[in-house]
């Protein structure tokens, strides 16, 4: 049974993928990488690759979904099946599969956190209990074991997911739609709303210690080094790649209920634009100026050492937040509250591919399908909420939200360009098109972008300790061996950044490193049954061996 849905609007369309793109990174994610990779110089390296990378993925992604959708193929397995006469092209796809369904599983974890923290903040939990104890305790950090099993997150995160499922079961126009045309507006509002209030404090008023503007210079003050550091170009094609949900297989999904000569050039673009100007415009304007008003430069410098502002997000604009007198519970909620619209539209787009394959492939109803996927995602959730201690978490997070979209992203940019062949994936960009599309991403998408993403991926594979690339090339040349950084891919693969390696403890305790094991073992099992299905799916046409 082919799904047979179309979007209402192209508006909503559009606030649909940008949702999508728009997630917590945006706000939580992208100052952080800002303020260590050469404040505003990094808006070079990051446009550039928004312009050799990511705006060509979206170009290639919008263009295989509309092409997949004439077929009435709404997921990437069928996408792949009819991009080449390649029967295991298909099997590309099932990365459009497994990477939404378990990024989904991690991500409405992280997306409840959200919803908690609007109710906290709400009812002024934050004015009487510091916001640095409450999260580990929330998450169950504190626990004796790596094993936890936190009441708070076992209610919000089955909340949060049922109401991810009833708005996929009402499906594009009544559900997804309707929820980024009222979700992505409210985000931008709360966002506006939070920013003029931060940027307008002034030394003297209740708690502020130092203009925030200085927060705005530490983002955007240019620090020219930065252009000739791998690391700044790494994490600027980084950033550009992961905030516009490329290599996930939803864009695929959404664009393939578009009409056959309905315009993606423009309607990509937009998307993608729309999604830039939330991030570095609004994004750079709120967490870390409030911050550094309360803080003082010098320990948001340090708090944003790591690349993250998660820790800020989370432990500390809460309480930093209760300077603000009646508007404080307010202004937490709606900092909370774009945090929680960014999430939900985004993980509705993961959800939507499954779904799709599900009607597809298996004539399930949509309110069938919707459950399915629900069952599953709090399943594979349950386990990064009891296993967060461990790592679990992470490994769901690095494993299928980071190396599993570099992988499928590089794959379809050649499939697209060398297995479709540039002729007809240039025809199919441009075919109905509201833009004209210079000729140069014709040479672009065909061979820089593969290159671009080939560089991120190995960069990832073999990050050097510190991302100190000269001293590591140095290393290499005088026969003292490549450092590899525990965060590199072969690094986490080999445990480099635990040396005393172990499922169990001298007293027989379960370790960190038992988790880390079994997570990946079972995201492998996990894409292995995805690929299964596949195969089922395919058992079942009629006419096509497997």
């Amino acid at each position: 049974m082919s799904t047979r849905e179309r979007w209402g609007t192209r508006i909503g369309l559009v606030l649909a993928m940008a949702g999508n793109a728009v997630g917590l990174g945006n706000f939580l994610r992208f100052p952080a990488q800002v303020a260590q990779n050469g404040g505003g110089v990094f808006l070079v390296p990051y446009f550039i690759s928004f312009l050799l990378m990511g705006l060509p993925l979206l170009w290639v992604e919008w263009a295989i979904g509309r092409y997949g959708g004439q077929y009435g193929e709404h997921s990437t397995p069928g996408m792949f099946d009819h991009m080449g006469r390649y029967r295991w092209l298909k099997y590309v796809g099932v990365f459009g599969l497994f990477t939404n369904l378990t990024v989904a599983a991690y991500y409405c974890y992280l997306e409840s956190w959200t919803l908690a923290y609007v109710w906290h903040s709400a009812i002024g939990t934050f004015s009487r209990v510091d916001a640095a104890e409450f999260f580990p305790r929330y998450l169950g950090v504190g626990a004796d074991s790596v094993f936890a099993l936190p009441l708070q997150a076992l209610l919000f995160f089955p909340l949060t997911l049922a109401l991810n499922t009833f708005i996929l079961s009402r499906g594009l126009v009544r559900g997804i739609e309707l929820a980024a045309k009222i979700g992505l507006p409210l985000l931008v509002v709360f966002a506006v709303v939070l920013a003029v209030r931060g940027l307008s404090l002034q030394p003297g008023d209740p708690g502020v210690v130092e203009s925030p503007i200085a927060g705005l210079g530490f983002i955007w003050t240019p620090q020219l080094s930065g252009l000739l550091s791998p690391t700044t170009w790494m994490a600027a094609a980084g950033q550009i790649f992961f905030t516009l949900s490329v290599g996930m297989g939803s864009i695929h999904c959404y664009a393939s209920y578009v009409r056959a000569k309905q315009d993606i050039a423009l309607n990509a673009a937009a998307a993608g634009w729309m999604n830039e100007f939330v991030e570095v415009v609004l994004g750079g304007s709120i967490m870390i100026p409030i911050a550094t008003a309360y803080l003082g430069l010098v320990a948001v410098q340090t708090a944003t050492a790591g690349g993250s502002g998660f820790g800020l997000g989370f432990l500390t604009i809460p309480t930093l937040l209760n300077n603000w007198g009646w508007f404080a519970p307010l202004a937490g909620a709606m900092w909370f509250g774009l945090l929680f619209f960014a999430g939900i539209t985004s993980s509705l787009a993961m959800g939507q591919p499954i779904l799709a394959f599900l009607q597809d492939k298996f004539a399930m109803s949509r309110v069938r399908a919707a459950l399915a996927f629900g069952t599953v995602t709090f399943s594979l959730g349950f386990i990064c909420v009891w296993l967060y201690p461990g790592g679990a978490f992470d490994e769901f997070d690095f494993w299928s939200g980071t190396f599993s979209l570099v992988i499928f992203a590089l794959a379809e940019a050649i499939v697209f360009a060398w297995i479709f062949g540039i002729n007809r994936g240039w025809a199919e960009i441009t075919r109905g098109a509201d833009l004209v599309v210079p000729n140069v991403f014709r040479f672009i998408i065909k061979f820089v972008t593969p290159v671009f993403i080939l560089v991120v991926f190995v960069g990832a594979l073999i990050q050097p300790m510190g991302r100190a690339w000269g001293a590591a090339f140095r290393s290499l040349f005088a026969g003292e061996g490549w450092p590899f950084a525990p965060e590199s891919v072969l690094g986490r693969i080999l445990h480099l950044g635990d040396p005393t390696y172990a499922w169990f403890d001298a007293l027989g305790q379960p370790t960190v490193a038992l988790v880390q094991d079994g997570t990946r073992l079972l995201l492998l099992l996990v894409f292995l049954a995805c690929a299964a299905l596949v195969w089922m799916a395919w058992r079942r046409m009629e006419g096509e061996p497997s």
